[in-house]
């Protein structure tokens, strides 16, 4: 029988915890480690007996872990720790700034190279299989034009700017899609769309005591980067509502790639996400990535990869065999 592939998570947030469950649900895999920045008693892990250690402890442990799955944040996490860990361990993360990816590829790639680690960047549903999903839709119809539309959704980072305004005591922004744009592109009209044009934002906002409501909503709506170029609605509610209505973090979207393959006919091809939980489904992407990164790891393919460079099969825990029989 196959040895479990051995993985750890580097981080226990919300994306750890994801990734702690997903584990478990993948019997050709065994959690062997959590690793954390925080006291390591005040974590819990999901699974009985899984050692939770310091962020230090990490490097004397390279020869026991296959993979490793970063947890951490985008922002300021993962571009220190993924080149710093490419170098020690077959790595997978969720590194999401677009526009920073081919500067962080290279910082991760040099070291994975030249240490023969296998480390694969920015998995998740965008970037990850959506990315697919537009490389995909313009191979199969290079006439046409895509579209990607997000929502109904959290997002995090406009959370967040929303409760540094001054006058919030809490809140979440929800992005979502403008219903009449998605028909109009659904229907192959392929309309060229202004950032209004195509989403909307809703906030859900807790007043501090004694705030302006009218101030909070001009200096949320007037936000730029986040609000300034859409039509964005402030809800103000309580802090009761807040933790009663609006705990999860469910997201999605679609990718669309209108085209034509004649004069006479047009194609469209839909990709869309339904997610109960954002962070539970990136997690349940790196998890299968995971699985990739080892069996390219030991087919000696090192260096940084992205899901561009990964087969469909790979992520899959049957064989080419059963592949061929069951889904061809």
């Amino acid at each position: 029988m196959t040895s479990p592939i051995r993985i750890a998570i580097a981080g226990h947030g919300n994306l750890g915890r994801g990734v702690e469950s997903a584990i478990a649900r993948n019997p050709d895999m065994q959690l062997v480690g959590i690793y954390t920045r925080r006291p390591p008693a005040q974590v819990q892990p999901l699974t009985a007996g899984v050692p939770v250690l310091g962020m230090d402890d990490l490097a004397g442990h390279a020869g026991q872990i296959d993979v490793l799955i970063l947890c951490g944040g985008s922002k300021s996490d993962l571009p220190e720790q993924g080149p710093q860990l490419a170098a020690l361990f077959n790595t997978v993360d969720s590194f999401d700034t677009h526009a920073r990816i081919p500067e962080y590829f290279a910082a991760v790639d040099a070291p994975a190279r030249a240490n023969q680690k296998t480390a694969l960047i920015s998995a998740g549903w965008d970037p990850g299989m959506f990315s697919i999903n537009r490389v995909l839709g313009e191979a199969l119809l290079p006439e046409g034009a895509t579209y990607t539309f997000w929502g109904k959704g959290l997002s995090q980072g406009h959370s967040d700017a929303i409760r540094r305004v001054p006058g919030v005591a809490g809140g979440v922004q929800y992005t979502l899609p403008v219903e009449a744009a998605v028909e109009r592109v659904r229907s192959g009209e392929r309309p060229q769309l202004s950032t209004r044009e195509k989403h909307r934002r809703d906030c859900y906002v807790v007043l501090q005591e004694g705030a302006d409501a009218d101030a909070v909503r001009r200096a949320i709506v007037t936000m730029p980067h986040y609000f300034d170029e859409y039509d964005t609605t402030v809800n103000f509610i309580s802090a009761e509502e807040l933790r009663r209505d609006h705990g999860a973090m469910p997201h999605g979207g679609f990718v669309i790639r209108s085209g034509s393959t004649s004069a006479e006919n047009a194609q469209v091809i839909e990709y869309g996400l339904k997610l109960g939980s954002n962070p539970e489904f990136t997690s349940s992407v790196l998890v299968a990535y995971a699985r990739a990164v080892h069996r390219l790891h030991a087919q000696g393919h090192y260096g940084a990869k992205t899901v561009f460079d990964v087969a469909p099969g790979l992520l899959s825990p049957k064989s080419a065999e059963q592949l061929r029989a069951e889904a061809l």
